[in-house]
């Protein structure tokens, strides 16, 4: 019986919880913390991911399409377009003929005259089917006619103190904010050559820059007057500042008249914003005085190119 309840025993015993054996570390990765919670646009099921991924593709393909835009020659269309530039002697690496469209018969003097002017320069004369140029075109209305036209090669916005100190003047720059319309830029360009200013400034981003139609209305000037590029415009004219220019902002609300501003004699940075928009906020901050044009009550605005000639004619007489 003894024998027996021992054994009774030692059965009873084997079912009472013991201590378990180790796992030699194995569990611990297990046991461990996951860290912290990723953010919503990290996580791959979440919906913001996919709203920051798209918002990423969307800014690489601004990205890729202003870069194509920019290392891509321009094609000019129209028949008058094509002659004016050429007229103005802007640079230009092919005139495009569509064939059948009358400029080899002479029907049309345009476009005998930009053959003309295009072999004066010794420009290779292509011709080009109506539907391979339609391609070209996509589909925009060329009249039979285009010319190539390269990149610009900007100038850094140091590179316009250079030419000041070479022509041994004080620096007169002109820097437009926001301006998007070719056309004011290239009468800019025509003015600031007109008066002895050293250069035009404009930002890379969010502005127009020299395409053919700003060569165009700029009447050759452009060949003459440089124009530079700057990444920021704001830090661009804290550069010029620590150079010695003054940066003078030209708005409908300034608050000296341009004819009181007694500065233009000095090396001057002259800031035109956008007709409309005007300067932006954290380009006027950067301006050490603001100047206005004094008009009509029943004028609201000059155009910008305007605006940027009255301002120049007043650099330039001061100069004298």
């Amino acid at each position: 019986m003894a024998g027996n309840s021992q054994r009774r025993g030692r059965t009873s015993g084997a079912g009472k919880k013991g201590a378990t054996a180790g796992t030699g570390g194995h569990g611990r990765r297990g046991l461990a913390g996951r860290g912290n919670t990723p953010k919503a646009e990290d996580r791959p099921y979440h919906p913001a991911f996919r709203k920051a991924k798209a918002a990423a593709a969307r800014r690489d393909n601004r990205a890729r399409v202003a870069k194509r835009n920019e290392e891509q020659p321009e094609l000019l269309l129209g028949r008058n377009p094509v002659v004016e530039a050429l007229r103005a002697a802007i640079p230009a690496q092919a005139l495009y003929v569509v064939t059948g469209d009358g400029s080899r018969g002479g029907t049309d003097e345009r476009i005998a005259e930009a053959v003309q002017l295009a072999a004066d320069r010794g420009l290779p004369l292509l011709e080009v089917g109506r539907a391979e140029f339609d391609r070209m075109s996509d589909g925009a209305l060329h009249q039979g006619i285009g010319l190539m036209v390269p990149p610009y090669d900007y100038a850094h916005p140091d590179d316009l103190l250079d030419v000041a100190r070479d022509a041994g003047r004080p620096p007169l720059v002109v820097a437009l904010d926001g301006v998007t319309d070719p056309r004011n830029l290239g009468a800019v360009v025509r003015s600031a050559a007109a008066f002895d200013a050293h250069g035009v400034v404009v930002p890379q981003r969010r502005a127009v820059g020299m395409t053919a139609s700003a060569w165009r209305t700029s009447a050759g000037a452009a060949a003459r007057v440089r124009v530079a590029r700057a990444v920021n415009l704001a830090r661009t004219l804290a550069a010029y500042q620590d150079a010695g220019l003054q940066t003078v902002g030209l708005a409908g609300d300034g608050d000296v008249d341009l004819h009181a501003y007694d500065g233009f004699a000095d090396p001057v940075a002259l800031v035109v914003g956008a007709e409309g928009a005007g300067l932006s906020r954290l380009v006027r901050e950067r301006c050490d005085v603001v100047v206005r044009i004094p008009m009509t009550k029943d004028t609201e605005s000059l155009n910008v190119s305007v605006a940027a000639s009255i301002a120049l004619y007043a650099a330039a007489s001061a100069r004298r």
